[in-house]
């Protein structure tokens, strides 16, 4: 599976209508209609510690969806790609290990993260025009 980077976060995320890139904390992150669905998101001290690692071994996704159990399915389905730190206990979020997705599976996080947090009368529109 050929490396995912930033670049491609950025094509996916940009491609959903009204969607804009901003900064936050110094990484990127993506917005519609001032509402965040997918960012960079650096392990933090804690988050290192709790996953029992010494350094963070590669890019991770923040991503939305629609809430905690939705996030706990996503870890329990495929913990290789998905996983959660105590910090995101709570917040519907799940927490992406961008080196181990697919161009395929990528597009699916971005698209699933913005419909959890677009308008409903964009995402009717974009459900429409994308019935798969």
């Amino acid at each position: 599976m050929p490396e995912l980077t930033w670049n491609h976060v950025r094509t996916a995320a940009l491609s959903m209508p009204d969607a804009e890139e901003t900064i936050s904390r110094g990484n990127p992150s993506w917005r519609v209609h001032g509402k965040t669905f997918v960012w960079e998101r650096p392990l933090r001290d804690k988050d290192l510690e709790e996953l029992g690692l010494d350094a963070q071994p590669g890019a991770v996704l923040g991503a939305r969806v629609d809430d905690e159990p939705t996030k706990f399915a996503l870890v329990n389905d495929d913990p290789t790609v998905f996983f959660t730190t105590s910090h995101f206990n709570g917040y519907p979020a799940v927490l992406v290990w961008l080196d181990n997705v697919s161009h395929r599976v990528l597009g699916e996080i971005v698209a699933d993260a913005w419909i959890s947090v677009a308008p409903q009368r964009l995402v009717s529109a974009w459900l429409q025009e994308h019935p798969d």
